[in-house]
């Protein structure tokens, strides 16, 4: 038998040779000085060998265990070697449909026409909170106590709404395992009501006509840069989403038609903003500035990237707005949504589609980039006289529809 003594004093010699122990466990040492423990045995009258790995990351000890064990499954008809091919084909199949692998697959699928800010904000919510502790585990084998134990903790950092956008991630990830034969169900669905319920925080908006006037005048007031005070005064003119507004392209904009086609990054689903005289004037008067590039409001560090996502906010705060209480740069769209259906008499199903809002129809069928549009250019341009002559402090007359 060798002892641990006779193995740290073994030297590599010309050729490679063995250290014998018992019951066929030996150590082969190489010319190298590697020093690898090797089982040989007959399986099926075949003489094989089996690899227990290196010395000293195993111990003599260690070796003499893993030789004990691969004889006891000789002992009852099983060939070690065919083992330990199995367990590894199966801990490599484990990876391949680990938690993390299969989250990564459904990223690439799902995201393809998705925003990419959305794709690393989903992402970056499971990398941070779920993988730690998830990650490795084949998905098949997570259960729903565990995803609650991750988001729990969550919560537990006061980020309730994030530990509710986790989950629902989760529960993609896990219904795109089930249909690609991954995972027998989604285990997120016995999590529903687990979570408390967040509270729905409104953009804070103006609907009243007089505080919406003192707007308007203290946006024409601003002196910011050009391009923030354009913007600014675009906002409430066409009323989409801040995001569309900044990252607004010379491309998707037909001066002649008086039309902006986008996708919506929300939906992916395309859209058409009808411009306003008083909004195609606006983008007519940014033209010289900006026109040679690609975004109507450049960066005012870098002219090939947008305006700042935070450049309206930050201008309001300016003129001495709380956007967290009077108004903020969302806040125009539901400005518009209330104005034009209480004040102007709009039928809210035509101002829904301008808000780019799937608003499923009596054939199911969801937003359609076209529909109403002679009613949606009229209305625009309705809200647009709206708002100047609640500027001037002039009567209001609402809008009737044809």
């Amino acid at each position: 038998m060798l002892t641990v003594t006779t193995v740290n004093n073994a030297k590599p010699k010309d050729k490679p040779y063995k250290l014998s122990d018992e019951k066929g466990l030996y150590l082969f040492i190489q010319t190298s000085g590697s020093k690898l423990w090797r089982f040989d045995y007959r399986f099926l009258a075949k003489r094989k060998t089996l690899a227990f790995g290196s010395y000293p990351d195993v111990t003599l000890a260690d070796a003499r265990v893993r030789r004990d064990n691969a004889r006891k499954q000789l002992a009852n008809d099983i060939d070690p070697s065919e083992t330990k091919k199995a367990v590894k084909a199966s801990a490599l199949k484990a990876g391949e449909n680990s938690l993390e692998a299969v989250t990564r697959e459904w990223a690439a699928s799902y995201f393809k026409n998705k925003s990419s800010s959305h794709q690393e904000r989903t992402l970056r919510r499971l990398e941070l909170y779920i993988f730690p502790w998830l990650g490795n585990k084949p998905i098949s084998e997570i259960n729903a106590p565990q995803i609650l134990d991750a988001v729990k903790r969550i919560e537990k950092l006061n980020k309730l709404e994030t530990a509710h956008r986790t989950l629902q991630a989760t529960s993609q990830v896990f219904r795109y395992a089930v249909q690609t034969g991954r995972a027998l169900r989604d285990p997120c669905v016995d999590l529903r009501g687990a979570l408390p319920a967040t509270v729905v925080k409104h953009m804070a908006a103006f609907t009243e006509p007089k505080e919406i006037a003192e707007l308007l005048r203290a946006i024409d007031g601003f002196t910011g840069s050009f391009t923030v005070q354009t913007a600014l005064r675009l906002s409430p003119l066409v009323f989409t989403r801040p995001s569309e507004l900044r990252t607004a392209k010379w491309a998707d904009i037909d001066l002649e038609a008086n039309e902006w086609r986008y996708r919506v990054s929300k939906t992916n689903t395309m859209h058409l903003v009808p411009l306003s005289k008083q909004a195609a004037k606006l983008l007519t008067d940014i033209h010289p500035l900006s026109g040679h590039g690609e975004f109507v409001f450049q960066g005012g560090h870098d002219p090939k990237k947008p305006m700042s996502a935070a450049a309206i906010n930050a201008a309001l705060k300016r003129m001495g707005y709380d956007t967290q209480q009077d108004i903020t740069a969302h806040g125009f769209r539901a400005m518009a949504r209330t104005i034009l259906h209480e004040r102007l008499n709009i039928d809210p199903y035509i101002i829904e589609h301008q808000l780019a809002h799937k608003v499923p129809d009596a054939l199911g069928a969801a937003y359609n980039r076209t529909k109403f549009i002679e009613q949606r250019t009229a209305m625009m341009q309705a809200w647009a006289d709206y708002l100047d002559e609640l500027k001037a402090g002039a009567k209001v007359v609402p809008f009737k529809q044809a």
